[in-house]
């Protein structure tokens, strides 16, 4: 059973009693930023990492980070449970102004919420998933782990409506990543992921694999993807915190490669298992 008590504005509190203003610029604007960070066992996954890119995310809407790095720890782990694998949500909103207005409030405290829930294993990872692809119409900052996600959730719910895991957004005739999640094909061998841009979420999962690449041998490049050439693609997978590394077997009705996980995604989600493991 998952831990029901959350964390809000210094206080653990069962989940129904967390709330928060109707004012807040969170609720109003989507004006906050947040964070997802996996735990397995009860150790956070490369936690210096995630709250780099919580930093990061913090400066590109010119919002102060409230707490220190052991701070945040201290934070999160009470909501932690050592028996199951979990992950964090984290979002920090611009708090509740005294009026509605789209300039930022003078020397107001900012929002803080926090909660656990059960990583729920992914279904079908071991034979694949299909996909679609869809023009990116999101805004021009992505690289910000924003709140604001309609983008998003459009994209990802018109891949839903054609029974697909994930929608491949594609800019300018090049893929750039999923709806929720980095996305990457292996070309002749090759393993091969969009370079970070402002135009793709800085994925944590994503840099684990390309340094367990880099450690084990495995070929790869951090390139753009044209999206033409992806037919050709023996492989393509998406990644994320909480689904790891999904092999993608079908997009747009077209089948990838054999139309079954390939060699290189076996021996990633090998890899990347015994890593886990060798954390705890």
């Amino acid at each position: 059973m998952e831990n029901k008590i959350v964390y809000l504005n210094g206080d653990y509190l069962p989940l129904p009693e967390a709330k928060v203003s109707v004012l807040d610029r969170g609720f109003l604007f989507g004006d906050g930023i947040y964070e997802v960070i996996p735990s397995y066992s009860g150790h956070l996954f490369h936690l210096d990492d995630h709250l780099q890119r919580l930093e990061n995310s913090l400066a590109g809407i010119r919002l102060s980070n409230p707490h220190s790095r052991l701070e945040w720890q201290a934070i999160l782990e009470p909501l932690l449970d050592a028996n199951f694998d979990q992950y964090i949500y984290l979002q920090i909103t611009r708090g509740t102004a005294s009026k509605r207005d789209h300039a930022f409030p003078e020397n107001v405290p900012v929002t803080v919420f926090a909660m656990c829930s059960n990583i729920v294993p992914f279904a079908g990872l071991n034979v694949g998933v299909k996909a679609i692809s869809m023009d990116d119409t999101r805004w021009q900052l992505c690289n910000i782990k924003a709140i604001t996600l309609l983008g998003n959730i459009l994209h990802r719910q018109a891949a839903v409506d054609k029974g697909c895991a994930e929608a491949l957004l594609v800019k300018d005739g090049y893929l750039v990543e999923g709806a929720a999640s980095n996305v990457f094909a292996v070309f002749d061998g090759v393993l091969i992921t969009p370079p970070k841009t402002n135009e793709i979420l800085p994925g944590i999962t994503r840099d684990v694999i390309l340094d367990l690449a880099r450690k084990n041998n495995i070929a790869f490049s951090e390139d753009k993807i044209l999206f033409a050439d992806i037919q050709s693609a023996s492989e393509l997978w998406v990644t994320s915190s909480t689904r790891e590394i999904v092999p993608i077997v079908e997009l747009d009705g077209v089948m990838i490669g054999d139309g079954k996980p390939g060699p290189v995604w076996h021996t990633m989600h090998t890899i990347l298992q015994a890593y886990k493991q060798s954390l705890l």
